[in-house]
């Protein structure tokens, strides 16, 4: 694990208390200052106190179930949240990653595996993490509260006028050309990925930056989980290019795309889930795609930029 993460703190939520004091225990050997809770409804308020880097949720619990606990942490929290649940069925599994989870890990567990995964996650970019362009802590963990400080500058339309000092946009128009032709356009970026400058990657309108670990439209941030984000910028980065979903499951584990890492039918599952939650944040469909499009049987990968 990174070992110089700002914070070092983890929650634990967990009623059974055997199992609470054995996380508890790895956790903290894995270098954490943790924090333990029995119910959903003090494990909520635990996350929104202490701002954990990993949370920990039982599915079957006292009060309100894992599943309404880890949809009321998605609500102001972008920790990671790992499931750990004798549930074993694939729909539980599936309900959990809708719910906002972005591991899924049944009892009994080994530890050395339970620190593996969550050494995977921690090796996926923050989202609230140091402000790329001071060097400083983000001022919010919120983007949506962030925005009256945000320093990346606001275009009326991104698609239409780059942002200021943009490589490719307000160059002069070469005026001093030998010749005194009209200068041809510059080159522009692949027609279907378009780096509008300061990070950004656009398509068709949907700009995100992978340093900033953000996603606009228009004016609008969407919001998404850290699964949905990679997903996404794995999509962006690489265009027309289709991406499999064991690509993808292992990508969200932070492991390469070689074949000695073993991919089930589950992972592949949970990639579909998290597809859904994005395309649903994206107001994106299956059926008339804008951004992401099935390649049936395959993966997925970015629309054509000719596309309607």
């Amino acid at each position: 694990m990174a070992p110089d993460e700002e914070r070092r703190t983890a929650v634990i939520i967990e009623d059974d208390a055997d199992i609470r004091h054995l996380l508890e225990a790895v956790l903290s050997d894995a270098g954490f200052h943790t924090i333990a809770t029995g119910n959903g409804l003090d494990g909520v308020q635990a996350v929104k106190a202490y701002d954990p880097i990993v949370t920990t949720l039982d599915m079957g619990m006292p009060g309100i179930d894992g599943l309404e606990t880890a949809r009321r942490i998605r609500q102001f929290s972008q920790t990671y949240l790992v499931i750990v649940s004798a549930r074993s069925e694939e729909i539980d599994t599936l309900q959990a990653l809708d719910a906002g989870a972005d591991d899924y890990l049944t009892k009994p567990f080994r530890p050395r595996e339970l620190r593996a995964r969550i050494d995977a996650m921690l090796r996926r970019p923050r989202v609230v993490g140091v402000d790329p362009a001071a060097g400083q802590p983000a001022q919010a963990p919120a983007p949506t509260t962030a925005a009256p400080a945000a320093p990346a500058p606001a275009v009326p339309d991104p698609s239409l006028l780059p942002a200021e000092g943009s490589p490719a946009s307000l160059v002069e128009p070469a005026a001093t050309q030998p010749g005194g032709t009209a200068p041809a356009p510059a080159a522009a970026e692949p027609a279907d990925l378009v780096d509008e400058g300061e990070g950004w990657l656009v398509h068709r309108g949907l700009r995100l930056n992978p340093d900033m670990r953000l996603v606009r439209h228009g004016q609008d941030e969407i919001v998404l989980t850290r699964s949905e984000f990679d997903l996404l910028a794995a999509l962006m980065e690489t265009g027309r290019r289709v991406r499999g979903k064991a690509d993808l499951a292992l990508l969200l584990r932070g492991e390469s795309y070689v074949t000695s890492y073993y991919v089930s039918e589950a992972d592949k599952r949970a990639i579909e889930v998290h597809m859904a939650n994005l395309r649903r944040k994206l107001t994106d469909t299956a059926t008339s795609p804008r951004w992401i499009e099935t390649v049936r049987g395959v993966g997925y990968r970015l629309t054509s930029v000719d596309e309607s």
